[in-house]
C-alpha cells in the first residue's frame, strides 16, 4: 500500500495546476520577484501571489522581503520528496520492462 501524508498532498495538489508548474520552472533558473514572476502571466499581481502562496505552504517555494520587493526562491527539498515518491514507481518500471525483455528473448530463442 502507498503511504501518503499531508506535505506530499500537499506538494502534488500545489503542482497539479500549471500556472504554478511554469512558476516553478521558472524559479530553478534563479530567484525572482513576484513581479518579474507575474509578467509573462495573464493575471493580476494578487492571483500570482496567491500561487505563490500555496507553493511556499507546500515547501515549494520561500518569499523573503527585499526592500519593497518580494523575493522567491525554490527550495528544493520539497522537489526531492516528489523525486523520492517517484523514483519507486521508476524502479518498479525499469523491474517490469526488464522482465518483459527477457521474455521476449526467451521467445526468440525458441
Amino acid at each position: 500500500m502507498v503511504e501518503y501524508n499531508e506535505s506530499k498532498d500537499a506538494i502534488f495538489r500545489a503542482l497539479a495546476d500549471g500556472t504554478r508548474r511554469d512558476i516553478v520552472e521558472r524559479l530553478s533558473a534563479n530567484e525572482q520577484t513576484v513581479g518579474m514572476l507575474a509578467e509573462p502571466l495573464d493575471m493580476s499581481l494578487a492571483a500570482v501571489s496567491k500561487h505563490i502562496g500555496i507553493l511556499e505552504e507546500a515547501g515549494l517555494v520561500t518569499r523573503r522581503k527585499r526592500g519593497r520587493e518580494r523575493v522567491c526562491t525554490l527550495d528544493p527539498a520539497g522537489l526531492l520528496a516528489v523525486r523520492d515518491w517517484t523514483e519507486r514507481y521508476v524502479e518498479f518500471w525499469n523491474s517490469r520492462l526488464d522482465a518483459l525483455d527477457r521474455a521476449l528473448k526467451e521467445d526468440d530463442d525458441e
